[in-house]
């Protein structure tokens, strides 16, 4: 990690700012690509949500932890899946962490995105970086492929 790559601390302004874009998100606001993921905590078995960018492209749909191996990310690695909710919508995800290989190019589309000015400063890598750049960092932002889904209806 770089000297300036700034650490993840989730902070009293940070779970103020995710509780309001969470209840947003509920009432299907905010960003198209936005979602609430909903995991189970390994150790307590209680559901713990927060707000995150869902990335679809051509090659698959992902979900990107740019603050490194936080709760959700320990808490998908035990169990393999999710729930992902956007308003009146519930998708039931199962994934699969990718190689660094995969996730490069996953990370770099993450980054070229109005998002960059408060995930950009926790990457080494900037937006025009060659893919290996992302490679090299991507053990620090795991990136996971949702495998299987189903969608219900609230």
């Amino acid at each position: 990690m770089g000297n300036d790559t700034k650490q993840f601390r989730a902070g009293k302004m940070r779970r103020v700012f995710d509780a309001t874009v969470s209840g947003l998100v509920k009432y299907g606001l905010g960003p198209s690509y936005t979602r609430l993921l909903t995991t189970r905590g390994r150790s307590t078995g209680f559901l713990r949500s927060t707000p995150i960018d869902l990335l679809e492209n051509e090659q698959g749909r992902f979900l990107v932890a740019p603050y490194g191996e936080v709760g959700w990310v320990r808490n998908i690695r035990k169990d393999g899946f999710a729930t992902l909710r956007r308003g009146g919508w519930i998708e039931l995800v199962s994934v699969a962490e990718v190689s660094a290989e995969r996730a490069a190019p996953v990370l770099r589309e993450y980054l070229d995105n109005p998002r960059s000015a408060v995930v950009g400063p926790y990457f080494d890598a900037t937006v025009d970086a060659p893919l290996e750049e992302f490679a090299a960092e991507a053990h620090r932002h795991p990136v996971f492929e949702i495998v299987r889904s189903t969608t219900v209806r609230l």
